[in-house]
């Protein structure tokens, strides 16, 4: 029994030592082969030996000259002229007649809403005025019927004062009777009093003419507010211009105020930055800014400042500034692509200043280091790591790493190391 435990304990070391020189061979194998990986297909980049001379390089001096400092913003091209158009009643859409993109021309239908109540006004104010009318002209004939009654009455009238007056002359010479001048006096009293009639009845007709052109004038009012009532379901366009939005679509219930499409004027358009509230100080209408926008490539355009908005956003303290584009840049957009929300820049000059500015093939990254090759009394290349700021153009700005008066490499730096004179 204690040969057999031995015999056992032995097996169970020597497979344990077996299985870890197994574990140890293939970690080996496995670190030759990450080792071999990186050279696969790969030709490692000849560069001199450090010591060794190059040429065929371009060595450029280190100098401090006047650049035009200038404040960069972030900036979105927007429209001159939006219009929102909502409905100014409650109906259902019945039709709508275009879609995003369509160009469409001032006071073109764009969609139509159910608006049959307004139309009913319309048509009661109608027959409304129809009504007035017709009475106005009853009216006008009895006026006309009345001023000849009253002509006739006052004929009558004087001729009945004539015999009166007659009669009363001959009654002092006593030529007449009692009777006969009493019956003169009568007549010239009724004859009077038929003239005060027919003048009260003249009076109350011009009256009621009055109130009837009075009613005219009302319904032709409540035409035109039902007319207009109408007219406000049937929504147009009050610009030339392109479609940008439609939230409408058929059968769908308008509500007053809720808007329905968006159409702007694609024939002027301005970029609108976002500047910090202590760069607006420095800002003036009419000053010159260098603008570009990102889907038209790098090319700048000169804008001018149309407007400062007076006030700043709390959340991000900036403020607006409007800048006019120039009228011929919308015609040479291929495609005629500029349009609102595409990204630009803008650039407000803030003055000159001195600054170290340098190529920018002089300049190749490693990693997040930024390095230059400079070249010392001995024409010896040197690295330098260095930081960099603004950009101008082909060249970019050094803040620090570089003095005045030093030389580095600008062309031909790919063939240089660290310690390679220079020829």
């Amino acid at each position: 029994m204690e040969l057999n435990a031995l015999y056992i304990c032995g097996n169970l070391r020597s497979n344990i030592l077996r299985m870890k020189m197994k574990k140890k061979m293939v970690l080996l194998c496995m670190v030759v082969l990450l080792a071999g990986f990186p050279s696969c297909g790969k030709k490692e980049e000849k560069r001199p030996e450090k010591g060794a001379a190059v040429t065929g390089v371009k060595v450029e001096t280190v100098k401090v000259s006047p650049q035009e400092d200038f404040y960069e913003a972030a900036a979105t091209v927007r429209s001159k002229t939006t219009s929102v158009l909502s409905s100014r009643v409650m109906g259902y859409i019945m039709a709508v007649h275009v879609a995003e993109g369509d160009r469409v021309q001032a006071v073109q239908l764009l969609l139509e809403i159910d608006n049959r109540e307004a139309a009913a006004q319309l048509r009661r104010a109608q027959a409304g005025l129809r009504e007035a009318e017709e009475m106005l002209q009853e009216t006008e004939r009895m006026i006309q019927a009345n001023a000849s009654a009253k002509i006739a009455a006052e004929a009558e009238q004087s001729l009945a004062a004539s015999t009166f007056y007659r009669y009363q002359a001959l009654l002092e010479r006593k030529s007449v009777s009692q009777q006969e001048f009493d019956e003169a006096q009568a007549r010239y009293r009724a004859k009077t009093a038929e003239v005060e009639r027919v003048q009260e009845v003249l009076r109350s007709m011009q009256a009621k003419r009055e109130q009837v052109v009075a009613r005219i004038d009302q319904a032709r009012a409540e035409i035109s507010q039902a007319q207009v009532s109408v007219e406000y379901g049937r929504i147009q366009s009050p610009i030339r211009g392109i479609v940008t939005q439609k939230l409408a679509e058929l059968g769908v219930l308008a509500a007053p105020g809720t808007p329905l499409l968006t159409v702007e004027d694609d024939t002027r358009y301005r970029l609108e930055a976002a500047v910090e509230e202590s760069r607006l100080g420095k800002i003036r209408l009419g000053d010159s800014v260098r603008v570009t926008i990102h889907a038209l490539g790098d090319r700048e355009w000169i804008g001018r400042v149309e407007e400062v908005q007076p006030t700043a956003d709390p959340a991000s303290r900036s403020s607006w500034v409007k800048i006019d584009l120039p009228e011929g840049l919308l015609k040479k957009a291929p495609g005629r692509i500029l349009r609102s929300g595409l990204y630009g820049k803008a650039r407000f000059s803030a003055g000159k200043r001195e600054v170290i500015t340098i190529p920018h093939k002089a300049v190749f990254q490693r990693g997040q280091l930024l390095q230059v090759f400079v070249v010392d009394s001995s024409q010896t290349a040197r690295l330098r790591l260095i930081r960099t700021g603004k950009v101008y153009g082909e060249r970019i700005e050094v803040l620090s790493g570089l003095g005045e008066g030093e030389k580095i490499v600008v062309e031909g730096v790919e063939r240089v190391n660290d310690g390679n004179r220079i020829e």
